[in-house]
């Protein structure tokens, strides 16, 4: 029997990997489900590929675009995520939410109680709703495993054994394009540099957040959720090879090392077929790079984004939301040429230090709506702040 497939966010890097996989294996497969944002010619295309009748297209503009393109009225076609309970009669197998920002966190919940298992890339579900995520798979008893490598490799670590037993876990950074530039350089630093990411290909965005390094502590807020361990046992190592994704070090002496090549196939490819024995071709372990880890301490003065995890509350609140609503801003601004790349840690530190964003630390969200209306108002007030 076909295994039933839906992915939020068809059309980004995840899920067209996530897709590229599937195509070679696609007589077990049928996708229920795609969506986008904008790109509506990729995700018509994607859709006749792999005979998908359900299309979810948020941009309204791009939404009527691609009904006048679906001249055959062959397709379903829907302009947002209300209308999962017509598209799902049943539970799919696999769903995979790839959506970015804080936009996706709505539909990776509401999909949730049509999944018998879920894939999650999208940080801001896990970082600003975890509590109402988790509560949600717990409820339909739907299998999640994370997607970052990070936190796959993790939780792949983890198999079998006990989070009790963790004395650290040891994530690892590359470092970015900025590991070895001289630091009187910083204040000079173009968009065009600060995309250049020396080991991954990633969207604008995410290549800025890995320049600052504040994806790292995002990370760390991630794993503090996902396996419900206190940032006192989370630590940051620089790697500049991206070989090494975690260290598990337990209280028995044992060490977990996790490595991978540095592709999302791997992690993606292993949320796919999780227990299925499937197996994967990939390169040969690379010697090379284990002689050569040059695992070193982060340089705080380097990254000073690092800081930020004295900031955070031992538990999650929402003002973990403040922090990315401010910085999701600011990076937007340092992408259109407003500010400089220094300024976005200077004013980040300067908007989360504010009385009115402080209290948040003692807040929990308590519905997806408190995020949501939290994320409009503090990107408000970082906008007036900073133009």
């Amino acid at each position: 029997m076909k295994k039933k497939i839906a992915i939020l966010g068809s059309t980004g890097s995840i899920g067209k990997t996530l897709l590229d996989i599937i195509s070679k294996d696609s007589k077990n497969f049928e996708i229920i489900l795609l969506t986008a944002d904008k790109n509506y010619k990729l995700l018509y295309k994607q859709a006749k590929n792999f005979n998908v009748k359900n299309l979810i297209i948020t941009n309204t503009k791009k939404y009527n675009l691609l009904i006048k393109n679906n001249k055959k009225k062959d397709l379903n076609i829907y302009n947002d995520f209300k209308n999962l309970n017509r598209i799902f009669k049943s539970k799919v197998d696999y769903s995979m939410s790839s959506i970015t920002g804080i936009n996706g966190l709505e539909p990776t919940f509401n999909i949730i109680k049509y999944s018998k298992k879920i894939a999650i890339a999208n940080k801001e579900s896990i970082i600003c709703g975890w509590n109402l995520i988790n509560k949600e798979l717990r409820k339909n008893k739907t299998e999640f495993i994370p997607v970052d490598s990070e936190h796959f490799s993790i939780w792949y670590g983890l198999q079998n054994l006990k989070i009790k037993n963790i004395e650290n876990i040891y994530l690892t950074a590359s470092g970015g394009p900025f590991s070895n530039i001289s630091l009187n350089k910083f204040k000079n630093i173009k968009i065009n540099q600060a995309l250049k990411h020396p080991n991954w290909k990633m969207g604008k965005k995410i290549s800025i957040d890995s320049a600052t390094m504040i994806n790292k502590v995002y990370e760390v807020i991630e794993a503090r959720n996902i396996f419900n361990i206190s940032y006192k046992k989370i630590k940051i190592l620089i790697h500049p090879k991206s070989y090494i994704h975690a260290i598990l070090k337990f209280d028995n002496g044992l060490t977990n090392i996790i490595a991978h090549d540095t592709t999302m196939r791997i992690p993606i490819f292993n949320t796919l077929y999780s227990n299925h024995g499937k197996k994967l071709k990939s390169k040969n372990m690379d010697i090379n790079s284990l002689n050569k880890l040059d695992l070193k301490i982060v340089e705080l003065k380097r990254f000073p984004m690092v800081k930020l995890l004295n900031f955070l509350p031992s538990k999650q609140s929402l003002f973990e939301t403040v922090v990315v609503s401010a910085n999701d801003t600011l990076v937007e601004l340092f992408l259109n040429d407003k500010i400089k790349f220094i300024d976005i840690q200077k004013r980040l530190f300067k908007i989360i230090n504010k009385k009115k964003f402080l209290k948040y630390k003692k807040k929990y969200p308590k519905k997806i709506q408190d995020i949501v209306e939290l994320n409009n108002y503090v990107r408000l007030k970082t906008l007036k702040n900073s133009i």
